[in-house]
């Protein structure tokens, strides 16, 4: 099997959904399959793609604006000449990468298929009341434009795979009935011979409670220092965040560092900054916070942190709940409560001492139910499943609309 990849940006500093494709690509690759990466930007993980795959540089999955679409098209015409076969199926990992991914399809009869990582974008009228001055304009005008290809797109895609059954039921809700049809929902794994816990006893005075993401305001960060400011009182603690900020500037991470000194908990805190390797902070942390305030599609560190025999707290919101099943279901919160945040994790702080089994359970669990093998195996069957089957569409309700 040939598969065409879609990325934009080849990277791991953009949350969860890079990593999870590139270890999928990974091992598809290992298991005798040919990968093409078509990308845009050149990030940290191209270095790592290069070593089982075949890349291309791209200018635009999308148009945004009239000066883009000879070089679209030109793209277009060059990958149909150079790489489509018999056994070739597009995967894109993004919706937005899906006008170039349609037109490629169309061209060539192959199938098209699209990773569900995000839940639905707000509306058009959403975005633009939440812009301000020129910015309001831009996203309207743009907004306006990548829709205009983006749901028509959406049409000609074979199979969707959404990492949750919630990102699913959100995408239902927001385009329309029929789409449950050609959504399946592949959990996220984790490799389990990189993720796995430090060797001999961890011991010490001092408890570490991290958090590991972007540093944007959907994660509730403001919730955590909060909720540790209450714990401090009494506990004997330090709090450690890793990660830099995505969507929001560096104002905001100056805006939770002027927080922890009005808290007066600035000594307790570490901002690590972007952190490449995290399993170091995983494997001396005795509890990791996911404390989002979005709904999180999937929750990429919950696994990561629980493979490293490492338990989570994390807010009950998104797909997280299907992740922290079970007796782990006692580890959720609801979401902007530094109360209840502040009491779980006063409950398990000192679990190395009364519940010392706690990570042998974490690291169970995600053997289980979460191992990296297994999503690629269901991934490699609906890759297969739909090379094999007939090129036909499903439509989708018409709830496309631009507002």
């Amino acid at each position: 099997m040939h598969i065409i990849v879609l990325e934009q940006y080849p990277s791991s500093r953009r949350g969860g959904q890079g990593i999870v494709l590139f270890e999928v690509c990974r091992l598809l690759a290992a298991r005798g399959h040919r990968i093409t990466l078509l990308y845009t930007q050149e990030d940290n993980l191209l270095s790592d793609y290069r070593k089982f795959s075949t890349l291309i540089k791209l200018n635009k999955f999308i148009v945004s604006r009239p000066q883009d679409v000879l070089n679209f098209l030109a793209d277009i015409r060059n990958i149909n000449q150079q790489l489509i076969s018999e056994d070739s199926i597009i995967l894109s990992n993004e919706v937005p990468n899906i006008p170039f991914g349609y037109l490629l399809s169309k061209s060539k009869n192959i199938p098209l298929l699209c990773y569900l990582h995000y839940t639905p974008e707000p509306s058009l009228w959403t975005a633009f009341c939440q812009s301000k001055g020129l910015q309001r304009w831009k996203t309207l005008i743009v907004g306006t434009l990548h829709r205009w290809q983006i749901y028509p797109a959406m049409t000609g895609v074979k199979r969707f795979i959404a990492v949750s059954q919630q990102t699913k039921s959100n995408w239902v809700d927001s385009k329309g009935s029929n789409l449950d049809k050609i959504i399946d929902v592949v959990h996220n794994g984790v490799d389990l011979d990189i993720y796995k816990p430090a060797s001999g006893n961890i011991s010490k005075e001092t408890k570490v409670i991290s958090y590991i993401g972007r540093l944007d305001k959907e994660k509730g960060l403001e919730t955590l220092l909060r909720a540790f400011s209450l714990l401090l009182k009494g506990t004997n603690a330090q709090l450690l965040i890793a990660g830099k900020p995505v969507a929001d500037n560096e104002d905001y991470q100056q805006s939770l560092i002027l927080l922890s000194l009005d808290l007066g908990i600035e000594k307790f805190v570490k901002f690590l900054g972007h952190v490449s390797d995290t399993i170091d902070i995983y494997q001396k942390s005795d509890i990791t916070v996911l404390p989002s305030q979005w709904p999180e599609p999937f929750g990429r560190v919950i696994i990561e942190s629980m493979a490293c025999g490492t338990p989570v707290i994390a807010s009950s919101i998104g797909g997280i709940p299907e992740v922290l099943t079970g007796e782990f279901q006692d580890f959720l919160f609801a979401p902007g409560n530094e109360t209840q945040l502040s009491n779980t994790l006063r409950k398990i702080i000192d679990w190395r001492n009364q519940q010392p089994e706690l990570a042998h359970k974490c690291r169970q669990h995600i053997i289980s139910k979460f191992s990296l093998l297994n999503t690629v195996d269901a991934v490699e069957k609906i890759l297969i499943n739909q090379i094999n089957s007939p090129n036909i569409s499903i439509k989708t309700e018409d709830k496309y609309g631009t507002t």
